[in-house]
């Protein structure tokens, strides 16, 4: 797959270059320093994707992103700033890589390619990345978005083929299910309290025995979730009660 790096700081060209080497399936065909270059190199080298800085002088990255006509090739910000993210992700950027760019984040954002883009072999099946507490996911519903630290999420709760997302005083609906949430989340960090629940062990504030052997547990903010005597022995296990 070809890849265009666009970036006005020459180090940080380099150092995604770098990075990229030990990535198989990209092939870094050309290099710009801010978007009038790439244009003329996209046009001369249909990259299939681009990685992009957000900030750079003249035309931002975004506003480059909005004047590509389709079909246009892939975007990942590479970037400084996370409060661009919400917009990049609205103009459908594959991803939103934060400097200094994680070589597992990148390689994550590398897998979300589609299998046909490029010309290159499909990517083999990739076990899906494990969130750190400090990563952010992108949420939205309606017309309202958030970029949320996955440590701020305190409770998801399935909903069918869907997933409501609890945090702060939000509660969007994710379109994922919450067995492809948990394969994400670090198990370390959250727990699968029954069939519809999933809570973050670092948000909670009472536990009390329940029916049958169960227990009940109750999360900073109020919510409380039943755990049966089966979950209830997982988790004493798991917090060494």
């Amino acid at each position: 797959m070809k890849a265009l790096v666009v970036d006005d700081e020459r180090l940080a060209r380099a150092e995604l270059r770098r990075l990229l080497a030990e990535v198989d399936t990209i092939e870094i065909v050309g290099e710009a320093a801010n978007a009038d270059a790439a244009r003329e190199q996209i046009a001369k080298l249909k990259p299939d994707l681009i990685f992009i800085d957000v900030q750079m002088p003249g035309e931002t990255g975004l506003q480059f992103l909005e004047t590509l006509d389709p079909p246009a090739p892939h975007v990942i910000f590479t970037t400084a700033y996370d409060e661009f993210a919400v917009k990049a992700f609205e103009l459908n950027a594959l991803d939103y890589l934060m400097k200094p760019v994680d070589p597992a984040r990148l390689q994550s954002a590398v897998a979300r390619l589609p299998r046909d883009a490029g010309e290159g072999p499909a990517p083999a099946e990739a076990v899906p990345e494990v969130l750190a507490p400090t990563d952010k996911v992108f949420l939205r519903e309606g017309d309202r978005c958030w970029f949320v630290e996955v440590q701020r999420i305190r409770l998801l709760e399935s909903e069918g083929n869907y997933t409501r997302v609890h945090f702060d005083d939000a509660q969007p609906q994710l379109f994922r299910s919450l067995n492809a949430m948990e394969a994400r989340l670090d198990p370390k960090t959250f727990f699968r309290a029954n069939r519809r629940q999933m809570i973050n062990l670092q948000w909670i504030a009472n536990i009390e025995p329940w029916f049958s052997g169960g227990l009940l547990v109750e999360l900073k903010g109020g919510a409380k979730v039943e755990l049966s005597r089966r979950q209830a022995q997982a988790f004493r296990e798991r917090m060494s009660l």
